[in-house]
């Protein structure tokens, strides 16, 4: 549709596919709206969809996810997070720092690792309320403690802040808090989730699963993408090989790839994808030179005892030596760093 399109015009055009037996999917981006249609082509060809007011372009998207391809799109998407006056963008002209504790613990640790986010250059917050673990008797986060406590970092600091949502029935409860919201790599095709997490609106941080292809990766996108929420970035965070040196594989030509078939940003998570943190921040450059929008980085301020993924989480040394990449190595690529919006 063109930019600004009324909802009647939008609706119009909704009616006159759906009247054929079609299938119509909306998106409402920032600047325009996108109407995917599914269905028999040749009818909604003859629809004459192109005369009716308000339609910009009619384009046929040979790719299996219609809505987030590049097809859809001349140009790649920005994404904000955040509410008016203070909104992050994650997108191809800046680089965002996302950074913070696998697992808020406390209310001094969640403090404490918040601050050497900021001073390494981070914009938002990661923090983890609500755990996935392998082992049953594992820690699992604090619940709505967690969250709470991330509320208060944000008012503090003035971080945007990053959770995961584990559960459709946590998904209310976890937006009424967060200004993103993360579908873990274990979840990606955890379809009742991503019905649920679209319809809160928020912006999603969409990890890729362990064993899936970008096909289907993407097809996660869309999915989110096709219940009404276009507000999707990318993350690359390793998937299992062969290999058993590292907890999986950072697949770096997933990078640039994704970018190619997909207008949605696409972020790396070094930390999650090596699990060693000596790893973390050669991974991290080697991300931003392949064009990554932006990275997602374990930080706690005392990893040797952190109760989550602590042998990945940096401080000190190693939390410097990843800040000066950060702040060097992206403007060499035309990258600013990304600052609140007004």
């Amino acid at each position: 549709m063109n930019p600004g399109a009324p909802q009647d015009q939008i609706e119009a055009v909704v009616a006159r596919i759906e009247s054929v037996g079609s299938q119509a999917f909306v998106s409402h981006g920032v600047l325009r709206t996108i109407i995917g249609i599914v269905g028999d082509t040749q009818r909604c060809y003859e629809l004459n969809l192109p005369a009716m007011p308000g339609v910009s372009t009619i384009l046929r998207v040979s790719a299996p996810y219609k809505l987030v391809s590049s097809q859809a799109h001349a140009e790649r998407s920005v994404i904000h997070i955040g509410p008016p006056g203070h909104r992050i963008p994650i997108g191809p002209d800046t680089f965002t720092l996302i950074a913070g504790p696998a697992a808020v613990e406390s209310a001094e640790q969640a403090h404490s690792a918040a601050r050497l986010a900021a001073a390494a250059g981070a914009r938002v917050l990661r923090g983890g309320a609500y755990k996935p673990r392998m082992f049953p008797l594992s820690f699992q986060g604090m619940g709505e403690d967690g969250l709470k406590i991330l509320a208060d970092v944000r008012e503090a600091t003035g971080l945007l802040i990053l959770t995961e949502a584990m559960s459709p029935a946590d998904v209310t409860l976890v937006a009424s808090y967060a200004d993103m919201l993360q579908i873990g790599a274990a979840n990606m095709q955890n379809y009742p989730l991503l019905d649920s997490v679209a319809g809160t609106g928020k912006p999603v941080l969409l990890k890729r699963g362990m064993q899936a292809t970008i096909e289907e990766w993407l097809m996660a996108a869309e999915y989110l993408t096709q219940r009404g929420n276009p507000h999707v970035v990318l993350c690359e965070r390793g998937i299992r090989t062969f290999e058993t040196a590292t907890s999986s594989t950072l697949d770096i030509s997933a990078i640039p790839l994704v970018q190619q078939l997909s207008h949605l940003p696409v972020i790396a998570d070094p930390s999650q994808a090596c699990g060693r943190r000596d790893l973390v921040v050669p991974l991290a450059r080697a991300a931003i030179a392949a064009g990554a929008d932006g990275l997602l980085i374990n930080v706690h301020p005392d990893p040797e005892n952190a109760v989550v993924d602590g042998q990945h989480s940096l401080a000190g040394s190693e939390l410097r030596e990843l800040a000066s990449a950060v702040r060097q190595l992206p403007p060499l690529l035309g990258r600013r760093p990304a600052e609140p919006l007004s």
